[in-house]
């Protein structure tokens, strides 16, 4: 016997027009249509309704990296974002190398995380990848073709190699492609200097002739349309690129250093040229504390906080009609599924029941109104379009401020094994 419905998304405005109920129930869509009694009814009259996003590539540190943010603080400000699934990179500290490291991290999240995660395998000479992959990797990488934040570079023969393994695996490899040069960097133009755009197409050109094997790949934060051009496979862009040039930023202002690095307002115009190619937007959520980035712009690390502004930046675009409500749907949340191989949020029955709603009211993006334990933001001052509810598994998890922690799951990847 099914049990009763525990809500209603009444008189939601679906992407193609049409007016319905959703009604949702044992974590899952059950019914489009009509409504029927359910324990809850919302009135989406006037709402932007979206399936949650999923924010394929975040940062979410905790352990000796806490105090810039930990699984709470994380994926609490995941939630305010309307990201119900974030999937957290292996460069942390210590790296995820070995099944125990991704064990531990794995445990750590199930503590203390708000949202669904998953965890990616670190990829290195010595990585044993089919024992990641058994322990649940959700993915591998992002694999460094250059040198990171905590990321150690692969050489192109060993990275030939680990395609070969994973392929073998079907597994999917997500790529941070990048040309590193030397050179100080006491400004965001010599930072862009060392790390070029040209550097960065010729590095996703350098991946995509050493994937012999014809492995599944997927281009992490893309910053210049040439390399999207040149990519094969899935690719990614952050709003960081797509919104912010270097020019908006003081020359040596270090909380605007990231790598990639910002573009020129040029650059970034051309990447946004390349909206149709580009499959997945997803945040790059890498918090440093303010002190690290007060330093000077030599000395502080890379890396900007965005998983709580992806989805409000975007939708304050779609008030502006520069991107549509379909195309932010399909690239934040219905592609990241399908890349990763998990079962979508979505309008249909038998999706997952997790949507954000949002008022359609563009408000000031402030450090101060954000979750992040960092406590600031690249986009102090753009606007944005904030979530005032948001539903995971048919559970209100955010409303006005507040959070209620429901059941989130850890969603290790294909090959996992409980032996």
């Amino acid at each position: 016997m099914k049990s009763r419905p525990c809500l209603v998304l009444q008189n939601v405005s679906l992407p193609d027009g049409r007016v319905a109920d959703i009604t949702l129930a044992d974590g899952c869509v059950s019914h489009t249509g009509a409504g029927i009694p359910a324990d809850r009814v919302i009135d989406c009259h006037g709402l932007f309704v979206l399936p949650a996003a999923v924010d394929m590539h975040v940062h979410m540190r905790d352990g000796r990296q806490s105090a810039k943010e930990d699984w709470e603080t994380g994926t609490k400000s995941a939630l305010a974002g309307g990201v119900t699934m974030v999937v957290d990179q292996p460069n942390t500290v210590p790296p995820l190398t070995t099944p125990e490291t991704l064990r531990a991290r794995v445990s750590k999240a199930r503590k203390k995380a708000f949202s669904h995660f998953a965890i990616n395998s670190g990829v290195t000479p010595k990585t044993p990848l089919p024992a990641m992959w058994r322990a649940g990797a959700m993915a591998f990488g992002e694999i460094f073709c250059a040198p990171s934040s905590y990321g150690e570079a692969v050489s192109p023969r060993e990275l030939g190699t680990a395609f070969e393994t994973i392929q073998s695996l079907g597994g999917l490899a997500t790529i941070h492609a990048e040309e590193v040069v030397p050179g100080p960097v006491p400004t965001l133009e010599s930072h862009a200097r060392v790390r070029t755009p040209e550097g960065e197409a010729r590095a996703v050109r350098a991946v995509r002739d050493a994937n012999t094997s014809g492995c599944r790949t997927h281009f992490c934060h893309l910053s210049t349309g040439a390399s999207v051009d040149a990519a094969s496979g899935s690719v990614e862009a952050t709003p960081h690129h797509l919104f912010l040039s270097r020019d908006m930023f003081d020359e040596t202002d270090a909380f605007a250093k990231v790598n990639p690095p910002l573009r020129t307002g040029r650059e970034r115009k051309e990447l946004l040229s390349r909206w149709d190619r580009i499959d997945v937007v997803a945040s790059d959520h890498a918090p440093h504390t303010s002190r690290e980035k007060e330093q000077p712009l030599s000395d502080a690390p890379s890396g900007v906080p965005g998983v709580e502004t992806m989805l409000p930046l975007l939708l304050a675009a779609v008030l502006e009609k520069t991107f549509t409500l379909p195309d932010v749907i399909a690239k934040t949340s219905t592609n990241p599924a399908s890349i990763l191989g998990i079962p979508p949020a979505g309008f249909s029955p038998g999706c997952r029941a997790d949507f954000a709603l949002f008022k359609k009211e563009a408000v000031s993006i402030e450090a101060d109104n954000l979750h992040s334990r960092c406590g600031w933001t690249p986009f102090e001052g753009r606007m944005g379009v904030f979530p005032w509810l948001v539903i995971m598994d048919g559970i209100v998890v955010y409303q006005d401020g507040e959070f209620f922690r429901a059941s989130p799951s850890w969603i290790p990847g294909k090959g996992f094994s409980h032996r």
